[in-house]
């Protein structure tokens, strides 16, 4: 079923120039709103709360995804039948799917996330490229992580890139923003759990930590940059320095790629007898 509203068909109508400026950082920020692009995201969006404020769909795409645009609706958002050009006025993304849903911002205080006491958690700390910061969400998300972390030097988590790099894992666990890496570092630490930074030229190896058996408890994983990894001073305030072990003969591991060995090794050592899926008195 289409919606009832009347088809936007210009890209210089007030609600599509309100939806355009949310690509844009300063207006993000501003509005506390951002755009999530795609059936995937929107339908995420839908199930979380009153996160969807509005959706923009194509004829096509209203037909399609008549069960997105009916879940957007019960949970309150206002549904624009669009022209195609709008969406393509909207959309951030060079073959726009149909649907773009606009949404309130998300993240979760930090305090609340030390107060739930989580066993496993993703910190990115000077991670710039919106694509890697929105698919290691999503690897924290598929290993079980129950939390991650954005610097306050690391990308923006509305970035339109990062939101469709999550592909709707952003709307699955609590994530913290701006938070400064020494601040994350030592309030985990408080909290009893164990922080590993990833590093390639680290001194521990992930083999022989898990091995020792030395990962079942609650452990913050601290991923770095994509081009230069981690700063001294920010290995220096970690419990360990651990490296993903290379048995064969490539060079490196893409921060993505390091960041899902790294937490899965956690999330089956925290899995296994004898792990501790909890924090416990000492």
């Amino acid at each position: 079923m289409r919606p009832a509203s009347p088809e936007l068909i210009s890209p210089r109508s007030p609600r599509v120039l309100a939806a355009r400026r949310l690509a844009k950082r300063n207006f993000r920020g501003k509005e506390r709103l951002f755009l999530a692009e795609g059936p995937q995201a929107v339908r995420e969006a839908a199930g979380y709360g009153d996160t969807l404020t509005e959706v923009f769909a194509t004829a096509e795409a209203a037909e399609r995804y008549a069960d997105i645009i009916g879940a957007a609706r019960d949970g309150g958002a206002r549904v624009h039948l669009a022209a195609d050009a709008v969406i393509e006025d909207i959309s951030t993304t060079v073959t726009p799917q149909g649907l773009v849903g606009v949404c309130r911002f998300v993240d979760t205080p930090f305090d609340e996330i030390l107060a739930a006491r989580p066993k496993l958690v993703a910190v990115l700390a000077h991670v710039r490229d919106p694509g890697n910061a929105g698919t290691v969400l999503r690897c924290a998300d598929a290993a079980g992580a129950e939390a991650v972390v954005l610097t306050d030097a690391s990308v923006d988590l509305y970035n339109p890139k990062a939101v469709r790099a999550s592909v709707g894992s952003l709307f699955h666990l609590p994530v913290a923003v701006g938070v400064p890496v020494e601040r994350a570092v030592a309030e985990l630490r408080e909290a009893g759990v164990r922080v590993l930074a990833a590093d390639g030229a680290g001194e521990d190896d992930l083999d022989a930590e898990l091995d020792a058996g030395t990962m079942g408890g609650p452990t913050a994983w601290v991923f770095g940059n994509e081009a230069w990894g981690l700063p001294e001073e920010t290995r220096a305030l970690a419990d360990a320095v651990v490296r993903v072990p290379i048995h064969g003969k490539a060079e490196s591991l893409n921060l993505a790629t390091a960041a899902a060995v790294c937490l899965y090794a956690s999330a089956r050592a925290q899995r296994a007898a004898g792990g501790c899926r909890s924090v416990t008195a000492t």
